[in-house]
């Protein structure tokens, strides 16, 4: 009793409850989570949960599967299955469970459901149906959905935002050029671009079509592009470029159109990865083969055949009879992510099956020069995927959290964990920007302006710096023996100072949102060394003390990308609350009573099977757009919480 109630440092009610129990069932909590955790592990070393996001991904592999003359009808019925339990009571589909209807993924989840044999007259279609026609019918979906419906026949071609092949051919110092974009952004619009140039249509039937979604009939429909609340904006303007673009495409000469398409193929085959995959993620491998397919490509193609195979891979049978199409996997995040809890819950380093991830982890290291070299041409590789296969995206959150375990975890062959860890990190402090933050894929890319182009509806086309990936940087800096004063840390901090709110939280990129950006920078601090008493400091973590609720969990809803009332705001989950307890752990030099708190709930929380339940979107893809579930954030991140109040706890250094 005595040593724990020497680091409690708030007055707590539950200081009343002997610490010995409290301190027992913690353990309890922490064994129970580990032994779940390791049971989930591959047998090669890595572990890998489902990644859910919205109707978008079942609806847009119908589609492209019809496009793409593969339909499986035993899978499709699975898919069909998921859908509509995903549908809500208005007929709508929403883009995390428990949300508003968005229109565009109802608009294609409709489309889908007809493919997949429903009519018009069905209940569910009906709903729908009356759900799209009053918030404007199909003439109000957005950018993606159009280029789907485009393809099968559904809205013209003209409906589609204007990017003309020719775009490809402009070079890497013009203001405008692919690489400019995002990743996930260029990897798409390669695609869209070679579609809109060649403009497939595959028919379907009457019964499976759409025509019930126009409002007006569809040769009176006007497809335009959102407009600006401000007559004068980029947005506006560039509305008015996509028509003179628009034109462009009607007359483009034919030898510049080859020319750029040939470029285009190009391209497209060069960033096809080993499994016939490209790009990570869903847009990426269903828009890039239907590409293909455009240019005359056959299924029987190695290429297209490849890539059917490895649009499979997204597949994932729930067990109810319903399967859920993924927008990417995640085996080196969720591996990370594991690996730490169990390292920072007291497994031993040289356990089994941290040693079997760190071999996992080196074998996959990868040592190509991928997209984000044009920018970095000097910087030798050496970072990680999120993905099995993304040679050419490797990704900073995920090379930094596998740097860390890696600092700490034993490998069987030394000598290469050691040129891993040397080469990782060279890397990931190598991606800094100008700014002294961090991004995800690559350095300096924040032409914002970009958000406002057509294409750009889901106001999400670059990668500029962010708090969780900053944070995260520092951590990783932290574990493997540098300290505040290197010029990377120095940078990186005063890009937190900088970009911290007046209330002292931060905005997360990848998670939602407030509690999830201010947890990786106060953790980031904390390991690199820093001086974690100063008033900058003190305010992060009075704001997530701030945001706890009643029950002792926290919580926060998507709603917060854009309505600043829910900031911090939400049910208790569970991963929330433990990003919450690692922020004020890593925020302050004892325990208080809010961590002893939310130590509590996740104790209480936990189910039969050691972990706990969770069915929040607590991941972040474009926000206010596209959210994420990880099924696995509710395994590891408690366990990552409850392992660091325990080592806080016995007085160890977290």
């Amino acid at each position: 009793m005595s040593q724990i109630a020497e680091i409690v440092n708030d007055a707590a009610p539950l200081a009343a409850a002997p610490h010995d129990e409290f301190a027992a069932k913690i353990d309890h909590t922490i064994e129970r989570a580990q032994q779940s955790l390791i049971a989930l592990q591959h047998p090669e070393g890595y572990w890998h949960g489902a990644l859910e996001a919205n109707a978008e991904m079942n609806a847009e592999f119908i589609i492209f599967n019809h496009f793409m003359g593969a339909v499986d009808l035993e899978l499709e019925a699975r898919l069909k299955k998921h859908l509509l339990d995903t549908q809500n009571a208005d007929g709508s589909f929403a883009l995390y469970p428990g949300g508003e209807g968005y229109l565009s993924s109802t608009i294609e989840a409709y489309f889908a459901l007809k493919l997949a044999g429903m009519r018009a007259g069905d209940e569910p279609i009906l709903q729908s149906r009356r759900w799209i026609l009053s918030k404007g019918g199909i003439e109000k979906c957005g950018t993606l959905a159009r280029f789907y419906l485009a393809a099968m026949g559904q809205v013209p071609w003209e409906a589609t935002a204007a990017m003309p092949v020719e775009l490809t051919l402009l070079p890497n110092w013009f203001p405008f050029n692919m690489y400019e974009l995002s990743s996930w952004a260029r990897g798409t619009v390669f695609g869209l671009m070679v579609m809109q140039a060649m403009r497939p249509v595959v028919q379907v039937s009457f019964q499976a079509g759409v025509l019930e979604l126009y409002i007006q009939p569809p040769h009176f429909t006007r497809f335009k592009q959102p407009a600006a609340a401000r007559f004068l904006s980029l947005r506006n303007a560039f509305n008015f470029v996509d028509k003179g673009l628009r034109a462009y495409n009607r007359h483009a000469p034919g030898g510049l159109r080859a020319r750029a398409l040939r470029n285009a193929e190009s391209w497209l085959l060069e960033h096809q990865e080993a499994n016939g995959s490209w790009g990570g993620i869903e847009p990426c491998y269903l828009l890039s083969a239907m590409a293909l397919k455009s240019l005359g490509y056959k299924n029987d193609h190695p290429v297209l055949r490849k890539a059917l195979e490895a649009s499979r891979e997204l597949i994932w049978e729930l067990g109810d009879g319903g399967a859920l199409y993924m927008p990417c996997v995640s085996p080196n995040w969720d591996s990370a992510l594991a690996a730490k809890a169990l390292l920072d819950s007291g497994l031993p380093k040289d356990h089994p099956a941290l040693r079997k991830c760190a071999d996992w982890f080196i074998d996959h290291q990868i040592f190509k020069r991928g997209d984000w070299s044009v920018k970095r041409p000097d910087l030798e590789p050496g970072g990680w995927a999120f993905e099995f296969f993304n040679d050419c995206y490797p990704d900073v959150d995920d090379s930094a959290v596998i740097l860390a375990v890696l600092a700490e975890a034993g490998a069987s062959d030394a000598a290469r964990h050691d040129r891993a860890v040397r080469a990782g990190a060279n890397w990931v402090m190598g991606m800094q920007s100008k700014d002294g933050g961090f991004a995800a894929f690559d350095v300096d890319n924040d032409s914002h302006w970009l958000n406002s182009l057509p294409l750009a509806d889901v106001e999400a086309v670059t990668d500029p710096s962010c708090a969780d990936l900053t944070g995260r940087v520092l951590e990783m800096m932290g574990a493997v023996g540098y300290k505040p004063d290197h010029p990377v840390a120095r940078r990186a901090i005063e890009w937190l100072k900088k970009n911290q709110s007046r209330d002292g939280a931060w905005w997360g990129r990848w998670g939602v949102a407030y509690i999830y950006g201010t947890f990786s920078a106060l953790s980031g601090l904390r390991a690199i060394g820093y001086d974690m008493n100063q008033a900058w400091i003190r305010r992060a973590v009075d704001w997530l003390k701030s945001k706890q609720n009643s029950d002792g969990g926290w919580g926060e809803s998507p709603l917060a990308d854009k309505d600043r009332a829910w900031r911090g705001r939400g049910p208790s989950c569970a991963s929330q609350t433990a990003w919450a307890m690692i922020g004020i752990i890593a925020g302050e030099d004892g325990v208080s009573e809010s961590v002893m708190r939310g130590a509590q709930w996740l104790a209480e929380q936990q189910n039969n099977e050691g972990g706990w339940d969770e069915i929040e979107a607590t991941g972040n893809g474009f926000p206010n757009h596209f959210y994420l579930r990880y099924y696995l954030y509710s395994h590891y991140f408690p366990l990552l919480a409850l392992g660091r109040l325990r080592s806080r706890l016995a007085g160890k250094k977290c």
